[in-house]
């Protein structure tokens, strides 16, 4: 499959103008966060923290053995019964992992709920920020031979990318590659929504994904972006080598550029019950989960049809 000649893009000037400083403005304390166990109304956290939602991404960042200052139960007022097993189970893998385990009043847990957009079925962590990496580091990481990568571009409803998170996770891809702009970021909702599996999946952040998938090229990926309109869909073609699947937007799908730098452009097939039934494309998880599965499909599989 014969590749476009490589273009060079001019890369973007914008610069981030330097914060001013409020005239007279108290400097800040070198750790404002309180030393007591119950957390603040709508407590942010420090930037090399955040909180985890829920108990599907507390556990799994358990079990990835994730750093992690406490894990946070609620505490029912008055002779509460017994902690469900689940729960239980929790507190019991935080104290082996030797994470402390606090009790707080459930109006704790429903004021960090309000703040973050994010519900929390009575647990919450507080969990060292894993940092995103560079993409060089992030093509250190991938294993050799048969790599898979997933680039989003546009991805900005934090439920899906929390979702094609977990489907690239449970498909064994070595990463996934965000924009800077115009993209979600790695927030709360995110968390839960992906569900723990970002415990597990390496993700890089790029300024400028063009230039991310020209560098790709060079380091020997195919690129393969989702489109709806192209002829040759994701049946009839051979994932078995380095590849990028980029998955666009939920609204507009691929821009232009990203487009223009793609080796390839597949569809998923739709079935039409009637012509003009509007069943043209899926939700951008939906059709990242399906791609990613063909990929797993062929690899374990015998050569495509």
């Amino acid at each position: 499959m014969p590749r476009d000649h490589l273009r060079r893009f001019p890369r973007s000037s914008d610069q981030s103008r330097p914060a001013q400083a409020r005239p007279g403005a108290r400097p800040p304390r070198p750790d404002s966060r309180r030393a007591g166990p119950h957390p603040a109304s709508g407590d942010a956290p420090a930037d090399s923290t955040e909180w985890l939602f829920g108990p599907h991404a507390v556990e799994e960042a358990l079990r990835a053995q994730r750093p992690l200052q406490y894990v946070m139960f609620v505490r029912e007022r008055g002779a509460a019964p017994a902690p469900p097993s689940r729960l239980s189970a929790l507190q019991a893998l935080a104290r082996s992992r030797g994470v402390p385990v606090r009790l707080e009043p459930r109006a704790a847990f429903e004021a960090l709920a309000r703040a973050h957009g994010a519900p929390h079925q009575g647990v919450l962590a507080r969990a060292e920020v894993r940092p995103t990496l560079a993409l060089e580091t992030l093509l250190e990481r991938a294993a050799s031979g048969a790599r898979c990568l997933v680039a989003l571009d546009g991805i900005e409803d934090p439920h899906n990318l929390g979702a094609i998170a977990r489907s690239a996770a449970a498909a064994g891809a070595d990463g996934l590659i965000l924009p800077a702009r115009r993209a979600a970021g790695l927030t709360a909702a995110v968390q839960r929504a992906a569900a723990g599996a970002l415990a597990y999946l390496p993700v890089a952040r790029v300024g400028n994904l063009v230039h991310a998938l020209e560098q790709l090229k060079a380091a020997g990926y195919w690129i393969y972006g989702l489109a709806e309109s192209a002829p040759r869909t994701l049946w009839q073609t051979d994932w078995r080598g380095p590849v990028v699947l980029v998955i666009g937007g939920e609204g507009n799908g691929l821009h232009a550029l990203v487009r223009q730098r793609c080796d390839q452009l597949v569809s998923i097939p739709m079935h039409q019950p009637h012509p003009g039934a509007g069943l043209a494309s899926l939700n951008a998880s939906v059709a990242a989960g399906i791609a990613l599965f063909e990929i797993v499909r062929q690899r374990r599989g015998p050569s495509p049809v």
